[in-house]
């Protein structure tokens, strides 16, 4: 039962995820490859167009594993969908057209099917049931409260919930009858852990408590005798996540990086507290589970800003691999109960991610779904590249570059250094929309993996601990600096663009470095470090240590806070500034952008500023991002590329309602 994701906690305010890149050679042979195309122009296609591509996430088989539900932006509004497994049109579960809902599972034993929505982007999810009869009802009822799914019983008689309405800073663990909806409590949080996993005895639980950003311990809890037994001590920094028991409740495994750079998959032995090493690649692994009744384990490692997964066949210790795959990426792998197929997704960096399912002893896995625009040619796409510099320091940055087709020696492109969320996401190789859009119309994008970054070991991933504002900051100044060698990059026009910890450094290039850069786009990011870290969420009560450790802690370091915040430096900002924001963020909050924008008006300086009324922490909605991309590229071309486009006033705020 995975209910958390990245061990970087303050890595949930990622918004954009972007791609990757290796060096000198690697950047040849990228000049290689492209050379036979930049003799030509690609279609140059709108906004519109290159959102009319799907975005696709999750996947549950139906009891008779003849459905697999989904979710799906295809109406413009995240919705919940069911596709035959042996293929056909696929049917709407939901039909929202105002708040997004997203797919959790079918129920084992019937057609009815779990969901979640929030109300406008304010994360506060409730978990709902869409009953045989297409009726709805919330099983989390209540205002202000937040709710998780944790996962099946073994017998699939009950699910499990996580909720945060007793008290809004911890959630606490409850076991719902699948048939009644009754539930009861497994476990109450007052000292801020973090569920994990249940066994499938029903009587151990692990829990994981945050120490700081690259530091936390395991737990295992018996719910028998309510005894909670630490299975981690440990003296260097060290991180444990909890990845689940074996179907006879014997093993609990877990995947740490104890001792080592890169994180490892090792198990602990219930009855005799033995501990063994099961994995140790080369790379993090980022997941590893079994299948219902642990026929196969499917473990994902982290290569390079690349997903690769491996699946093997517990019986034999054999490797099992899909026949007849297309090229790209296998991610999000589900394995039906009965273990004869999985479904999973196939993506690229030109393609986006289709819905497959394989039976397994088959000789090709069946696609369900066309997510690629039918306007978008695939040959005016391009490929990333792995790259890396060397930042101020010396230090080894890894990177993902495109680099337009239409991008050479003669005919010199604008560029952007894009910097990733987090601070401890990662710049990762695979479709991007967006990326593509702004790719397409002539800009070089440099997706930045600054010191701090997930996926390169634990030395890397620290190595921005009380350092922002400074040398992450200075990483993408030397960012820029590798872009100005590249013959095809105009080395006069590079701004700089990133969402939420992205959108702070692009605030921070402009105040702190401000003739790097010829223009910054912000997506929702940070300005006053003291303001965001005195009004995060409550739910985030389990990792505030760790968030202070990571940034500072507003008690007892103002002034240090007050000296990394662009707001008290935008009298610096010189060069032209839009901000996107979402109203209802509840992470960084929209007086965040309200401010710096006002600060910045007042330099006499081109800002432009959109407010979304029924947006949080990103747009999920299409008409959004159609209007703030297509606002973004028109920004970029009369600030940066220079072509005269008209966005939005300059000093103007507009909010999309009023659009």
């Amino acid at each position: 039962m995975m209910v958390h994701g990245s061990r970087k906690i303050v890595a949930q305010w990622a918004a954009l995820a972007v791609a990757l890149a290796l060096a000198a050679p690697a950047h040849a042979a990228l000049v290689r490859k492209n050379a036979k195309d930049s003799s030509r122009t690609p279609r140059q296609y709108t906004i519109e167009q290159f959102l009319a591509t799907t975005n696709l996430r999750g996947a549950s088989f139906s009891h008779d594993e003849a459905k697999i539900l989904y979710s799906s932006n295809e109406t413009g509004i995240w919705n919940v969908f069911s596709v035959p497994s042996a293929g056909g049109r696929p049917t709407a579960v939901t039909s929202s057209t105002t708040d997004n809902n997203y797919a959790v599972s079918y129920f084992p034993e019937d057609d009815r099917i779990l969901y979640t929505r929030d109300h406008a982007g304010d994360e506060n999810n409730h978990l709902y049931v869409r009953e045989k009869d297409g009726s709805e009802k919330d099983l989390t009822p209540g205002q202000k409260l937040k709710a998780q799914f944790g996962g099946w019983t073994q017998e699939g008689d009950g699910f499990y919930v996580l909720t945060n309405e007793r008290d809004p800073k911890y959630f606490d663990l409850y076991l719902v009858n699948a048939t009644n909806y009754q539930r009861t409590t497994v476990y109450q949080d007052t000292a801020g852990y973090t569920v994990s996993d249940i066994s499938p005895d029903r009587r151990w639980i692990t829990l994981e408590k945050t120490n700081t950003a690259a530091d936390n311990n395991l737990y295992l809890r018996d719910a028998k005798t309510g005894e909670t037994k630490l299975l981690s001590p440990h003296q260097d920094v060290a991180t444990f996540s909890s990845s689940g028991f074996d179907i006879d409740s014997h093993w609990l495994y877990y995947i740490t990086d104890e001792g080592t750079e890169f994180k490892r998959l090792s198990r602990y032995e219930l009855a005799s507290g033995k501990t063994e090493d099961v994995d140790k690649p080369a790379w993090d692994i980022t997941f590893s589970g079994l299948s219902h009744n642990g026929r196969y384990r499917v473990t994902a490692t982290n290569e390079d800003a690349r997903t690769v997964v491996r699946l093997i066949d517990t019986q034999t210790g054999k490797a099992v691999t899909v026949p007849g795959l297309p090229a790209g990426d296998l991610t999000g792998p589900v394995i039906s109960w009965t273990e004869t197929r999985m479904a999973f997704y196939l993506s690229s960096d030109r393609s986006p991610s289709n819905l497959f399912v394989y039976n397994f002893g088959a000789k090709t896995p069946l696609r369900l779904t066309n997510s690629l625009s039918p306007a978008i040619h695939q040959d005016d796409l391009v490929e990333s590249e792995v790259v890396r510099f060397a930042s101020f320091d010396g230090m080894q940055i890894p990177n993902v570059l495109y680099k337009p087709i239409q991008a050479d020696a003669q005919h010199k492109a604008p560029a952007i250094v894009w910097v990733h969320g987090g601070p401890g996401d990662q710049t990762r190789r695979g479709y991007s929309g967006l990326i593509q859009y702004l790719t397409n119309h002539g800009y070089v994008i440099l997706g930045i993996n600054n010191r701090g970054s997930s996926g390169y070991g634990k030395t890397f991933y620290t190595a921005d601990d009380g350092k922002h504002g400074h040398e992450p900051l200075w990483d993408c100044v030397s960012g820029k600096k590798y872009l100005q060698t590249l013959p095809y990059v105009d080395p006069n026009r590079i701004a700089i663009v990133g969402g939420s910890y992205g959108g702070y450094m692009v605030l921070a290039a402009l105040a702190y470095q401000p003739e790097e850069f010829r223009a910054g786009i912000d997506l929702f990011g940070i300005s006053n470090w003291v303001r965001t870290l005195q009004s995060i969420p409550p739910y985030w009560e389990s990792f505030r240590k760790s968030l202070y450790q990571e940034i500072g802690n507003p008690d007892t370091e103002m002034d240090k806070l007050r000296s990394i915040s662009p707001l008290f430096a935008a009298d610096k900002i010189t060069k032209p500034l839009m901000v996107l924001q979402g109203a209802n963020d509840p992470r960084v909050i929209k007086p965040e952008s309200d401010d710096i924008v006002a600060a910045v008006k007042k330099n006499n300086v081109p800002v432009e500023y959109i407010v979304f009324d029924d947006e949080g922490h990103g747009f999920a909605k299409k008409a959004n991002q159609i209007k703030g991309y297509g606002a973004m590229l028109a920004f970029l071309d009369k600030y940066v590329k220079g072509e005269g486009a008209t966005p939005t006033a300059a000093g103007t705020t507009t909010s999309a309602s009023q659009a």
